[in-house]
């Protein structure tokens, strides 16, 4: 009897707005290919590529050797958004990917103990956690930065 082995893939970016916000940006999709990731790029375009009236911030995307980052589709889509200083990550130090950390604390915090229906289920739970995370992450900012602990 045949196997049907599926998989939902998800691409991630952690974004700051100041030294003390960071939010999660996601895509999902069925496949684990380079247009995913240029998907992202897509999005991270949208919320922090150069605009019109808008003041143009440096953005630094960190990223590891995968090969959904290396491709050709991808380097290109890096090279066509000059806006972006890209710096690579050494092979084989995962531990060095804050991507990773914030994964780990999806499925632990948000994800865990769950039966997923279908992909679509856990797709949409992906998001809801994320937005969730997201949402934990501002209300407890500090507002004022002059507190002692």
């Amino acid at each position: 009897m045949p196997c049907d082995v599926s998989f939902l893939s998800i691409v991630m970016a952690q974004t700051r707005k100041s030294r003390y916000s960071r939010t999660l940006v996601v895509e999902t999709s069925r496949s684990k290919r380079s247009s995913d990731f240029i998907a992202l790029l897509t999005r991270l375009d949208e919320l922090h590529g150069p605009r019109p009236g808008r003041p143009t911030k440096p953005v630094v995307l960190v990223i590891d050797n995968g090969p959904i980052h290396t491709s050709k589709a991808s380097r290109a889509a890096l090279a066509a958004r000059p806006w972006l200083c890209v710096e690579w990550l050494p092979r084989y130090a995962p531990e060095l990917n804050d991507i990773k950390h914030a994964w780990r604390d999806l499925k632990r915090h948000f994800l865990a103990h769950q039966t997923f229906r279908d992909l679509d289920h856990l797709d949409r739970a992906i998001h809801a956690a994320v937005t969730d995370l997201n949402n934990e992450r501002q209300s407890k900012t500090c507002t004022n930065l002059q507190i002692a602990a």
